[in-house]
């Protein structure tokens, strides 16, 4: 028997593929009606946390925050059955998933911290990534259930916390594109370009394919020989504000890198290759 705490689109999608898997599963959510909608599938819904994890072996939480596990868990410890492994897929910090590892160990229980990047779709469908660290025993005995949950599952090896702060790494790079994407809209309005252009543009040209070669550059500190010199990013970055602000259009993030960049130009930078204006970040 399994429990299942919080019945968002993640969680809830995540109990659906549990269950049409052929496992039993019992839910519970803040709001009542979230878990009792998966009646539906057949789960087996409850009001009560401490009635959701009796009797189950494993326990998976899908929540907001720190705090909000650290609360749901509280509420339920006293019905957890002796042992049980708590397999957390909120999105937290490193601190908070490191605290919670010796706490639930010194009373004998197992917490494992697994953040996905996953959607709800990938949920209902098994696919997708799930990250984990930590205690390599622990993983390998739960590996074969984690697998089953995600297209890929990452093992970052026996530092506690590390999965934690690579699901934020990844989630702060989304943050970025999702910015960058909204610049690039309002350069596309400011132009009297239509989002559908830009669409056309990037189904057939991929930026993101650089990523690793971009990264590599950055973190060998490979500016000297320049794809793209920084004083003709800049300027080109300068033609982008330009044509917005003639078109009373404000960009997200474009200002605040041009003013990185011109730091960097100030400091000798400007024939090296723009990326350079990372290196502060190693």
């Amino acid at each position: 028997m399994k429990a299942f705490l919080g019945m968002g689109l993640l969680g809830s999608n995540f109990v659906r593929a549990m269950i049409g898997k052929g496992q039993q599963v019992q839910v519970w959510n803040r709001t009542p009606a979230r878990a009792k909608a998966l009646e539906a599938y057949g789960a087996q819904a409850f009001e009560d946390v401490t009635d959701a994890v009796a009797g189950a072996g494993t326990i998976h939480l899908t929540l907001k925050d720190d705090e909000s596990v650290n609360q749901v868990l509280a509420a339920a410890e006293l019905s957890l059955m002796p042992g049980a492994t708590i397999i957390d897929h909120t999105t937290t910090s490193a601190k908070g998933a490191i605290e919670r590892t010796a706490y639930w160990k010194s009373l004998g229980f197992t917490y494992l911290h697994a953040p996905v990047f996953m959607g709800p779709p990938n949920a209902l469908a098994s696919t997708g990534t799930m990250l984990v660290s930590g205690d390599q025993e622990v993983i390998t005995r739960v590996t074969a259930e984690l697998s089953a949950m995600t297209g890929k599952l990452m093992n970052f090896g026996p530092e506690e916390g590390k999965a934690a702060g690579i699901k934020l790494i990844g989630n702060l790079f989304l943050l970025s594109l999702t910015a960058g994407l909204s610049d690039s809209l309002a350069l596309a309005k400011a132009q009297g370009i239509s989002a559908a252009d830009v669409s056309d543009l990037f189904d057939s040209w991929n930026p993101g394919a650089g990523v690793p070669a971009r990264l590599k550059r950055i973190t060998e500190a490979d500016f000297a020989n320049p794809s793209w010199e920084l004083n003709m990013a800049r300027k080109d970055a300068g033609l982008m504000i330009a044509v917005a602000t003639d078109a009373n259009i404000r960009l997200m993030t474009t200002p605040a890198i041009a003013a990185e960049m011109d730091q960097w130009i100030a400091k000798g930078h400007g024939a090296d290759d723009w990326s350079v204006i990372a290196t502060d970040s190693l």
